[in-house]
C-alpha cells in the first residue's frame, strides 16, 4: 500500500531532520531529549491516552514506558491522562470524547477494535486534534484514508503477520520428524486465540498455520478457541483440551499471557514442552522469556514495547510542534528461542 511505499523515505528525511534541528541533542545513553525551551513549551501540551484494557500484561509494560517518554520529552506528567477503555469499543469512543472535551492536544490510542478504527478518527478529524493509533493496526482501507485526505492520524506498531510467521519458523526449525511425536505424517496442534475480531489476532493465527503449510507440512487443526488474551482463561481452555485426551502436538497461543496459562495446564497434566508437546506465545513478557530459556516454553515472539512506546511518544511530540509525520511508523518483530532469550531477557531487565 502507498502508505508503505513511502515509509522508508519519509523515515530518514524525519530523522535527519529531528537529529539536527537546534533544540535537539542527544544523551549519554542514546536517547534524544527536547532542550529546555521547548520542554517548556511541551510542559503545557496536554495528551489523551486510550489504553484497550489496564488488564492486558503487555499494555501494561507499554503504557508505563509511553508515560515515561512522554515526560522525558518535556510533557507534565499532570497533563498525561491515561483511560481504561476496558475491552469495550463503546467506552473507548466515549473518552475519546471526553478527551477531547477536555481540550487534549494529541490523542494516543491502543484501539479495543481496529475494525472500528473509523468512529475514533473520525471524532478526532472533526476536533482537530492529531490521532496516533499504536500497537493494534486499523485496517488498509482505513490507513489509505488517512493518507488520501492528508489526516494527521499515524499509526505505530509492528506488522502482526510477521509475528505469526515467525511462530511457524520456530516450530519449523524444530524439524518435522521432532515435533511429530506420534508419528503419524501429520502435525496435530491447537490454537489459542486473541480476539476473532481483532486484525492482529488473525493475522498471528492465520500466519503460523500459513508458514507451516507452505514448508508442505501436514497439519491437523484439534482444536480452535478464543482465549480474549486472558491467562485464565487459556489455562481453562488447554486445561479442557487435555482432558479430552486430544492428541496435541503443538500449541499456538496469540500471545504470551495465554501462553503462560497454557503452561499451567500442561504441566499440570503431567506433560513437559519440549518431549511431548511444544508452546509458542508472543511478546517476550518477561516471565515467558524466563521459561523460554529453561526449557519450558518453546519460543515466543519479542513485540518491542520499549521502542513502540518511544515511537508513539515522538510522533506525538512531532504532531505538537507541528513537524511532518508519518502515517505508519513500523518495526520489526524478533524471533525469541533458548539461542537468544539470554539477549532478548537482559534487554526487559
Amino acid at each position: 500500500m502507498k502508505r508503505r511505499l513511502i515509509s522508508l523515505f519519509m523515515t530518514v528525511m524525519v530523522v535527519t531532520c529531528f537529529m539536527t534541528a537546534c533544540d535537539v541533542k542527544t544523551s549519554q545513553n542514546g536517547n534524544t531529549e527536547i532542550s529546555a525551551e521547548s520542554g517548556d513549551v511541551l510542559s503545557g501540551k496536554k495528551i489523551g491516552v486510550c489504553i484497550y484494557q489496564f488488564a492486558d500484561n503487555y499494555m501494561a509494560l507499554f503504557r508505563d514506558e509511553l508515560k515515561k517518554s512522554l515526560e522525558e520529552q518535556g510533557i507534565s506528567e499532570d497533563n498525561i491522562i491515561i483511560m481504561d477503555s476496558l475491552n469495550n469499543h463503546d467506552t473507548q469512543v466515549n473518552q475519546v470524547k471526553e478527551l477531547i472535551k477536555d481540550g487534549v492536544d494529541v490523542l494516543i490510542v491502543n484501539p479495543v477494535n481496529p475494525s472500528f478504527a473509523k468512529d475514533i478518527t473520525d471524532l478526532a478529524v472533526q476536533a482537530e486534534i492529531p490521532l496516533v493509533y499504536v500497537n493494534r493496526e486499523p485496517d488498509g482501507d482505513e490507513e489509505d484514508r488517512w493518507v488520501d485526505n492528508d489526516y494527521h492520524v499515524s499509526y505505530v506498531g509492528c506488522d502482526a503477520r510477521q509475528s505469526g510467521t515467525y511462530q511457524g519458523e520456530i516450530i519449523e526449525a524444530l524439524g518435522f520428524d521432532t515435533v511429530d511425536l506420534n508419528g503419524d505424517g501429520k502435525i496435530q496442534y491447537y490454537m489459542i486465540e486473541g480476539d476473532p475480531e481483532n486484525i492482529d489476532s488473525q493475522y498471528r493465527t492465520e500466519y503460523s498455520i500459513r508458514t507451516l503449510k507452505d514448508a508442505a507440512w501436514q497439519l491437523d487443526c484439534v482444536g480452535d478457541e478464543v482465549g480474549n488474551w486472558h491467562q485464565e482463561t487459556a489455562r481453562q481452555l488447554m486445561a479442557k483440551a487435555l482432558e479430552e485426551d486430544k492428541d496435541i502436538e503443538v500449541v499456538f497461543c496469540n500471545n504470551d499471557a495465554m501462553a503462560l496459562g497454557a503452561l499451567e495446564a500442561i504441566e499440570a497434566d503431567g506433560r513437559t514442552v519440549g518431549q511431548d508437546i511444544f508452546l509458542v506465545g508472543v511478546d517476550a513478557l518477561e516471565e515467558a522469556v524466563e521459561y523460554v530459556i529453561d526449557g519450558r516454553i518453546t519460543g515466543t515472539v519479542f513485540n518491542d514495547y520499549i521502542s513502540q512506546s518511544h515511537s508513539a511518544a515522538d510522533t506525538a511530540i512531532n504532531y505538537i510542534k507541528m513537524e511532518k509525520v508519518e502515517h505508519y511508523v513500523g518495526c520489526h518483530y524478533v524471533k525469541v528461542t533458548t539461542k537468544n532469550a539470554q539477549e532478548i531477557l537482559d534487554k526487559l531487565k
